[in-house]
């Protein structure tokens, strides 16, 4: 699924994301949503998140 839509994201779901200090790498982070920090619908480098461990990043994967 894409995590560039925020419809497609709910607090809870299984995603991967970036971490702002992996940005140039693109090493992915997996983890659980907690809160969703993206307010528009649409976003090109993805939606932001803070995972349940409290990590912050922009959603790349969402794992069905």
């Amino acid at each position: 699924m894409d995590g560039r839509q925020r419809n497609n994201i709910q607090p809870g779901v299984q995603v991967q994301i970036v971490l702002k200090q992996h940005q140039r790498s693109g090493q992915l982070t997996a983890g659980v949503v907690k809160d969703i920090l993206t307010k528009s619908a649409y976003h090109p480098h993805g939606i932001k998140v803070r995972l349940s461990d409290g990590q912050v990043g922009r959603v790349k994967e969402i794992d069905e």
